[in-house]
């Protein structure tokens, strides 16, 4: 595994068995046909359910629409972008020249749907449990 993916596993805190995943987790679909999109899908309902238990769990006295309210917002591009530039992402990140020159690198919604797939990824890697336990550590951190 290369230096850069390594220090972005350290900072996820989960050891990949498969270490394919985590590279196709850093993929975008401009530089290969093996890149994140169906890891962004599967991360993406993993989060919710996540960020759902989390705050059921911390919250769990409020009504149901002002969950919502408050899981809509953790999940949001914006929110996601956050949690991407304090992982580091952009620096693992494999874009096509294209999209590399275009500052793909920083694009929020490209760095908001790789912490999605890497998301997805630790779920297939090691299932539900350390999935969540990483949203977890990226929301409370």
């Amino acid at each position: 595994m290369p230096p850069s993916l390594q220090a972005l596993q350290d900072r996820l805190q989960h050891p990949f068995s498969d270490a394919s995943l985590l590279q196709r987790a850093t993929t975008h679909r401009s530089f290969s046909a093996d890149h994140n999109e169906r890891l962004e899908f599967l991360g993406d309902s993993v989060l919710n359910l996540a960020v759902a238990s989390l705050l059921y769990q911390r919250l769990g006295s409020l009504p149901e629409g002002d969950l919502s309210r408050v899981r809509a917002n953790l999940v949001k591009q914006d929110t996601l972008h956050q949690l991407a530039l304090r992982l580091r992402v952009s620096e693992v990140l494999r874009l096509g020249e294209g999209e590399s020159k275009s500052g793909g690198h920083q694009r929020p919604s490209i760095l908001a749907d790789a912490v999605e797939a890497l998301i997805g990824a630790v779920f297939l890697d090691a299932g539900y449990g350390p999935a969540e336990a990483l949203v977890h550590r990226l929301y409370e951190g």
